[in-house]
């Protein structure tokens, strides 16, 4: 009899960190391998920030703090939800975590009873329904399509709807697609929501400030007012602010909702790490000046990824609003069979036959809960999505 928890068996482990592990593999053995499955970006931290961390060692800002974030965070955190949505916030209804994935998961964990669902859009980030799952509750998986941009429609979202939903998890600009809800789009989501009061809305905004053409960002609460007491927003600094090792996640909601998280991560994880929240405290107060040109590097990215994806035959790719994602589809590949004797049955087969064949590494469609497609991260450099593309083409030319 295994000593290992039940709920174990429920979860598995991050497709995409997977991935990138392997890919690390063959990189260490030698390969030319070019990784496109990290959603990281590939600019390095702003000086500014690095600076306000290296002031805080100085000043001897090294202890433990509050479990859920320091006051000067909290009140940047309530400063920055008013100067970009409108949205009133207290220190008290602010949650600080490791990360943007704690936050989540601190608020599953806080709320989920046996039976409650959770309804999450697909193709979706790869840890909402597994978090969903440890929480106790029930993922409802409801699949998007490309004719839809990957963007749920409100008959979706209503037809999902029970008695036993607990949560509606968002995610715009969305990981893996870059689908951005414009906002009618949102609206038309929220008025459903609005006639489901039992409904909470956990809207995850980490790719708010990665949007391209004039899309315009917009997030549940601040498009309908009317749902404020029931959302919880959450957002981060890793992406726009290039912070993914620092680990700083921050959420607004309810100061009941609000309490209970810090009660989880009291018992948890204690408090983020105090330098880090120093460097976050300047990240959102700062300077605000390098997201533009940031956006021009990833825009561009994204068009030539676009355009030398969809000069394949029997791959689709469609251009997102927004994040440093793109999602293809390679409906007209499935059948084919590599070189090497792989038959590509679905969009496993695909990415790893990409990856020991081709030496591109890239993340099956399948982990996001929508096949038959693969994400490519273009948040590296121009010259290695070029090369990675040209593989791509060269691969996909010699399937038969």
């Amino acid at each position: 009899m295994s000593f290992l928890s039940a709920t174990l068996s429920r979860v598995k482990p991050s497709p995409t960190i997977a991935m990138t592990a392997k890919a690390a593999e063959l990189k260490a053995a030698g390969r030319d391998v070019i990784g496109l499955s990290a959603g990281e970006p590939d600019f390095d931290t702003p000086q500014n920030i690095k600076d306000a961390a290296v002031a805080a060692i100085a000043a001897g800002k090294t202890k433990y703090t509050a479990p859920d974030g320091i006051p000067e965070l909290k009140q940047a955190v309530c400063a920055k939800m008013k100067r970009d949505h409108g949205l009133d916030y207290t220190p008290a209804q602010i949650s600080v975590g490791t990360g943007g994935k704690q936050t989540l998961y601190n608020a599953l964990m806080a709320t989920m009873n046996d039976g409650d669902e959770v309804i999450i859009p697909a193709p979706y980030w790869v840890s909402y329904p597994d978090m969903v799952l440890l929480a106790g509750g029930t993922p409802v998986v409801v699949e998007t399509t490309l004719a839809s941009s990957f963007k749920l429609a409100a008959e979706q979202l209503e037809a999902a709807i029970t008695p036993r939903t607990k949560w509606f998890i968002f995610n715009s600009p969305s990981n893996p697609t870059g689908a951005g809800y414009s906002r009618d789009e949102l609206k038309a989501l929220t008025d459903v929501l609005m006639r489901h009061p039992h409904v909470w809305i956990m809207s995850d905004d980490m790719y708010e400030h990665l949007a391209y053409d004039g899309f315009e960002f917009c997030t549940p609460a601040e498009v309908e007012p009317g749902l404020y007491g029931r959302t919880l927003t959450c957002n981060g600094v890793s992406k726009a602010y290039a912070m993914t090792g620092w680990r700083i996640g921050y959420a607004a909601g309810p100061v009941e909702l609000i309490s209970a998280m810090r009660k989880i991560q009291s018992q948890s994880t204690s408090n983020p790490c105090s330098i880090s929240q120093w460097a976050a405290v300047e990240a959102l107060n700062g300077t605000q000046d390098f997201l533009a040109p940031n956006n021009e590097t990833f825009k561009r990215r994204r068009d030539l990824v676009v355009r030398m994806l969809d000069e394949i035959d029997g791959i689709t790719c469609p251009t997102p609003e927004g994040a440093f994602y793109v999602y293809p589809s390679i409906a007209g590949l499935i059948g084919k069979t590599t070189p090497a004797g792989t038959f590509i049955e679905n969009d496993e087969a695909f990415a790893t036959a990409l990856l020991e064949e081709a030496d591109v590494a890239v993340v099956f469609g399948a982990a996001f809960g929508l096949s038959p497609n693969f994400r490519v991260s273009y948040a590296t450099s121009d010259a290695a999505l070029t090369e990675a593309c040209a593989r791509i083409q060269r691969f996909c030319a010699s399937l038969r």
